[in-house]
């Protein structure tokens, strides 16, 4: 397992990643390359029509997060070892949340923030008074406070989230999305 990195490390100036989800029938791939060095990969289950990792990476670019789960892969923790860095911190899951050490704040923000627009996606989408209410409600619950969520914010997110999902669901297994992280 990765050590934490302490939040002087999580706010250092980060790495462009180049990122590929391959669509899967029964799981989707990650391909993330850092600084054109290897390629990690990693296989990760579907939890709805679109992969929650893309929604991670929308949300964290508008919000601007260093310290998000974009940012770890980023700063070279290891993908399986994200969970424990969590745990390290202090947030083995929400249910035996506790308040988390520096270095996992964005990442648990980033999480309920995603949570937020993954529901907004599969369902009808909520007014921004209500979205940002909902976002600090699970933000409060995981003992973090909410990032600051402005209209223009959340409908790019929206916007970006409905254009990939269009061509993502459109496209058959092994279709390949290249994308760009930066932060």
């Amino acid at each position: 397992m990765a050590e934490a990195k302490t939040h002087e490390e999580m706010q250092a100036p980060m790495t462009e990643l180049e990122v590929t989800i391959v669509k899967g029938s029964a799981q989707d791939t990650l391909e993330v390359r850092r600084g054109g060095g290897a390629a990690v990969a990693f296989n990760f289950p579907k939890k709805g029509p679109i992969p929650h990792d893309f929604v991670h990476l929308a949300v964290e670019e508008a919000l601007g997060f260093k310290g998000g789960f974009w940012g770890m892969l980023a700063e070279g923790v290891a993908p399986d070892d994200i969970q424990e860095v969590a745990k390290a911190g202090g947030h083995a899951s929400a249910s035996r949340a506790q308040i988390p050490t520096p270095e996992i704040v964005e990442l648990i923000q980033a999480e309920r923030v995603v949570e937020c627009f993954e529901a907004d996606f599969w369902g009808a989408p909520a007014d921004a008074e209500t979205f940002r209410s909902v976002a600090a409600a699970g933000c409060a619950h995981s003992f973090v406070p909410c990032p600051a969520l402005s209209d223009d914010v959340i409908a790019s997110v929206r916007e970006r989230i409905a254009s990939f999902a269009k061509n993502w669901m459109a496209a058959p297994a092994g279709a390949r999305f290249e994308l760009r992280w930066r932060n």
